[in-house]
């Protein structure tokens, strides 16, 4: 398995687009952390921040009413965040930081999911397209073992480009904003309670946790791929999916419950770290219990055709 492996992440390196998906997010980076450091690093402490803020609960107070019921959520975790730093003497962080910059960078794991997403839908499908796949099938290999080391390279690049975009995001922040003199913790909000948190941990799970989405798209197009061999239907699909399917599953659970069950509710586990569920009533060992069920659907559609089918015909 490891040489079939191996073998695999040699082929994806053999190709330039590769690095090119890795400059490119430390380019972007760059650019991300040189605009902030231009533009936007100028915040100075407020000595009256405790009035500001009390002055803004009593107007976010005021606007809960009438609202939907997600922008309600919302606004119910500023007051209550507000409220506590009021009350703990926590003021708000205004200057740029090794670790605002690292939380704000978390927005570019959907750019390293494309990247993902591109090399889960070619992996399968490119073989046909080369017609290398009658080498891999002549070989005294099992066709699972072949599918699962092509899986596992998949998951090992979507680590990868994870690892380049935090360790970037930290190297460029430290270099540009430093760490910061303050206590550098960050106020979670789970289960409709204030949480103080390492900031660094708490970053640590949201580019985890945020990465779910992109582990399943990525195997949701690893799957296209293998049933249909055909690298751009499962790109194109899985991008749309990657940008469209959270929000519309949003608009949909405003109306209907049932709306918990699609998978882009349950991608999010952030939502019960440091936020609300999509959905009143969800936890996570529901989200966690439809991730598996959808996991498992994949593998079972992937697995199923490629190791029955006359693929090399």
């Amino acid at each position: 398995m490891l040489n079939l492996i191996t073998n695999e992440w040699l082929k994806i390196f053999k190709r330039t687009g590769t690095y090119v998906m890795i400059a490119l997010i430390i380019i972007g980076l760059i650019g991300m952390g040189a605009i902030q450091k231009i533009y936007l690093d100028k915040g100075k402490q407020n000595a009256n921040w405790k009035t500001e803020l009390s002055a803004q609960v009593q107007n976010d107070e005021k606007s809960l009413k009438g609202m939907p019921k997600i922008a309600r959520s919302e606004i119910q975790k500023k007051i209550d965040i507000n409220k506590y730093r009021i009350e703990h003497n926590i003021p708000p962080q205004t200057k740029k930081t090794m670790y605002s910059f690292i939380n704000e960078s978390s927005a570019l794991i959907t750019f390293a999911g494309l990247f993902t997403i591109i090399i889960a839908a070619g992996i399968v499908a490119s073989e046909f397209g080369w017609g290398t796949i009658k080498l891999l099938l002549i070989r005294p290999i099992k066709r699972s073992k072949i599918l699962l080391s092509k899986y596992f390279t998949v998951l090992l690049f979507g680590i990868l480009m994870t690892a380049v975009l935090f360790v970037g995001a930290a190297l460029i922040g430290l270099i540009l904003f430093g760490t910061g003199a303050g206590s550098n913790i960050h106020l979670a909000y789970a289960n409709n309670h204030v949480v103080e948190q390492s900031m660094l941990w708490f970053l640590v799970k949201k580019f985890l946790l945020s990465s779910i989405d992109v582990l399943m798209l990525a195997t949701m197009a690893f799957m296209i791929s293998a049933v249909f061999r055909n690298s751009s239907l499962a790109i194109g699909i899985s991008i749309f999916l990657l940008v469209m399917g959270s929000n519309v599953t949003m608009l949909l659970s405003m109306k209907f419950d049932w709306a918990k069950y699609i998978l882009f509710a349950n991608t999010d586990l952030m939502q019960y770290v440091d936020g609300t569920p999509m959905v009143k009533g969800m936890t996570l060992g529901f989200s966690i219990t439809m991730l598996i069920i959808y996991f498992v659907i994949f593998q079972l559609l992937a697995f199923g055709v490629f190791t029955k089918r006359d693929v090399a015909a």
